[in-house]
């Protein structure tokens, strides 16, 4: 790829990354706002119930993930070959096919998931029919969002990321509504709002179906399916299906698992944590969001020397952005947690700062994933990646049977994924010849070696300072600018300290120019 062609690459994720930030700190504030009135309004109880029915629905999204992977690939992959009939096929294919699992979701919620509630889950006998009805919601709500998936995937595919960013903005303004509805509502409040957010739901699905249809012409919708591509389609997913389940087994499953053992106020303080954790993951996942078109485009391309370039850069950088999060939110995860809420469940303190380290951990083997999800042959990667991940449910479950507290299916959950990271380096550099060692210097090793560099001054001023909100800004502030400067000097690498100081100059210059 030559020099101009690079640069427009990067100047394009920037702009991407910059709109999604925009989007997801947007989104973030709103939510853990919204997650405090939801709690105040419903109670440790029926937030706890709302966690655990809604889980069941998402425990069939194991499938519908595995699909989306494939959609995504399949939209990028053409979009990078320049193949606009293909891509029409390919967007149409996806659509009947999520027709098809929207129905097949239904029926297995139906059958399996109502059993489950009224004969396994510890739910208070007074509140089961409630909770039934936040089973249908929840279904309804899971469908709507599982037909959408083509329209968001072929967004993304075009890098559109300021439309994505304007939806979700509407979107998360839609659910602190709901909330606030449940506060002044008369109605049971679980009810109501298990309502309301599904109708957030369909009316986010309406607004990007609108979008997609006038903006691309490979959206118009054509009936039929392409047996070829589906069959193409149904194996990547097939085989993608391990990976994306086995995140929602560790996640779901375990708080199904956690609620058999221990009941709904471990359900509440996971709830929080979980809430917590996918904010963090979202705000970092703009910029691997921004990056896997890239990906996926360099490698439709046979250009690898700059796709190996971009996984491993992306790698590095999501892991130190994550670091801006995790060390003032472990630190300070007390302080924060009785800000935001009015009552702090009991585990919820200890569950947040396990839940950061696990996005940590697991953030530098997201671009790999995308890369191995790029080459198309992914059976072998994911037999070994979501095989050994699945190990978290069977392995908490285990622990808890032998005694050990509800903290143990985090610390489980860390362990593997670290391990994971590795396995998924491995099976890259046999499949197509990914080098190991730049990735495991640059990334790994400088990695490291910036988190404890910069976790040293914050933990000075955490463990000197009386808690409350001067000592929180105090850490917040040595968290960044420790992040900031041992980045500079430890995870970047000469080129790429010569090409911040060449921007920098290029805009000071353009500045004073006007």
């Amino acid at each position: 790829m030559d020099t101009n062609k690079e640069a427009q690459n990067s100047k394009r994720i920037a702009k991407n990354t910059l709109m999604l930030y925009i989007r997801t700190f947007f989104i973030m504030i709103v939510n853990l706002y919204t997650s405090r009135v939801t709690l105040d309004a419903l109670g440790v109880d029926d937030f706890g119930i709302y966690n655990i029915v809604g889980g069941v629905v998402i425990m069939f999204s194991i499938i519908s993930a595995s699909l989306s992977n494939a959609i995504t690939r399949y939209l990028t992959f053409e979009i990078g070959n320049h193949n606009k009939a293909k891509l029409g096929l390919v967007f149409s294919t996806s659509v009947n096919i999520q027709f098809l699992l929207s129905f097949l979701v239904v029926l297995l919620t139906e059958l399996l998931g109502g059993w489950f509630l009224f004969n396994r889950m510890q739910i208070p006998p007074e509140r089961l029919n409630v909770a039934f009805w936040v089973l249908q919601f929840s279904l309804l709500t899971f469908v709507v969002q599982l037909i959408s998936l083509p329209y968001n995937a072929i967004i993304i595919a075009h890098e559109r990321m300021n439309v994505f960013a304007y939806v979700g903005i509407i979107e998360a303004l839609l659910r602190l509504s709901a909330a606030y509805a449940i506060v002044i509502s008369s109605f049971d409040k679980l009810f109501f709002y298990a309502l309301l957010v599904a109708l957030s739901a369909i009316i986010v699905r309406f607004i990007y179906g609108c979008y997609c249809s006038k903006h691309f012409t490979e959206c118009k919708y054509r009936f039929g399916i392409d047996k070829k591509l589906l069959k193409e389609m149904f194996g990547f997913a097939g085989w993608n299906f391990l990976g994306t389940g086995a995140y929602i087994l560790n996640t779901q499953g375990v708080n199904i698992v956690s609620n058999m053992f221990f009941g709904v106020v471990v359900n509440a303080a996971r709830g929080i944590a979980g809430q917590a954790e996918n904010g963090v993951k979202q705000f970092i996942g703009n910029f691997t969001t921004a990056l896997n078109p890239q990906i996926i485009k360099t490698y439709a391309e046979n250009d690898l020397v700059t796709c190996f370039k971009i996984v491993r850069q992306g790698a590095k950088y999501s892991y130190i952005l994550m670091l801006f999060f995790f060390i003032p939110f472990v630190l300070e995860a007390d302080f924060v947690l009785g800000v935001w809420l009015k009552e702090v469940p009991e585990y919820a303190v200890l569950f947040w700062q396990l839940a950061m380290l696990g996005v940590l951990v697991d953030l530098p083997g997201a671009p790999l994933t995308t890369l191995a999800q790029a080459t198309g042959n992914i059976k072998k990667f994911y037999i070994y990646v979501g095989g050994l991940g699945c190990a978290v449910l069977p392995a908490s479950y285990g622990l808890f049977e032998l005694g050990f507290p509800p903290v143990a299916a985090y610390i489980t959950y860390v362990v593997v994924y670290t391990y994971l990271v590795y396995v998924r380096l491995f099976l890259l550099k046999r499949q197509i010849g990914f080098p190991i060692r730049p990735f495991v210097v640059q990334v790994v090793g400088r990695g490291v070696i910036v988190t404890i560099v910069s976790f040293v001054l914050p933990l000075v001023l955490a463990n000197t300072l009386q808690e409350g909100g001067e000592r929180f800004i105090y850490v917040f502030v040595s968290s960044c600018i420790s992040v900031c400067v041992s980045t500079w000097i430890i995870g970047m690498g000469n080129s790429e300290r010569k090409k911040v100081i060449s921007f920098v100059k290029n805009k000071c210059v353009l500045w004073i120019r006007k």
